[in-house]
């Protein structure tokens, strides 16, 4: 078995460890992280700061961008792919996920999550606890879909957005890139990109320059 390197060792990197503890797939998990009051998390060592990643390839041949920030996150997985890691998709094993959906590296899915049939997840995406995802959707590279969050079917989602907790989305709907969709919105006609939503239903309240 092969060791993992995760990217992150806060709250997110300690729910992507879990999951990754969990597939069993990984005779070795270890953290990179900029803090230096800690040095370990969740009894998961803590063996460099980000700088060190490119010292490490040959002793990880997998790592795992945990950092919940959706542009950094992306900007740090194309790291990972030029240095030559492994990039795993982590899905956790209470979830439901069909085999009919595709998943791209770099995604995890958290507890409780339910992807259905012909939805295609893109790079790096968090999936999290509780949220469900139905059928035939499409979500771009850098997505997420934050706790009890519920997307219904055949929508599309642009890179980077972030949908917040318990917001939900209808049927045949289509948001932009870098676009917010605060918690507990209720989603009934296309988001542009570059917004903030918010409300029942939803309407923009901010426009805002993109995230880099």
């Amino acid at each position: 078995m092969d060791k993992l390197l995760i990217l992150g060792a806060g709250g997110h990197g300690k729910v992507v460890s879990e999951i990754a503890q969990l597939m069993n797939q990984w005779e070795e998990i270890a953290f990179l992280d900029d803090r230096e009051d800690i040095s370990e998390v969740l009894e998961i060592p803590i063996v460099g700061r980000l700088a060190d990643l490119p010292t490490l390839t040959d002793e990880f041949k997998y790592a795992f961008v945990a950092v919940g920030n959706n542009a950094a996150r992306l900007k740090w997985t194309e790291r990972l792919s030029n240095h030559g890691f492994k990039i795993p998709t982590l899905i956790h094993p209470s979830s439901i996920v069909s085999a009919k959906s595709s998943i791209e590296e770099g995604t995890v899915i958290m507890a409780g999550a339910v992807v259905n049939p012909d939805t295609t997840i893109g790079r790096s995406c968090i999936i999290n606890t509780a949220s469900t995802i139905d059928h035939d959707c499409t979500l771009k590279d850098g997505v997420h879909i934050s706790p009890g969050t519920h997307i219904g079917g055949t929508v599309k989602i642009e890179k980077q957005t972030w949908i917040c907790i318990g917001a939900t989305i209808i049927n045949n709907i289509n948001i932009g890139q870098n676009s917010v969709i605060a918690a507990g919105a209720v989603v009934t006609k296309n988001v542009p990109s570059n917004v903030i939503v918010a409300g029942v239903p939803a309407t923009i309240k901010r426009e805002f320059t993109a995230f880099k």
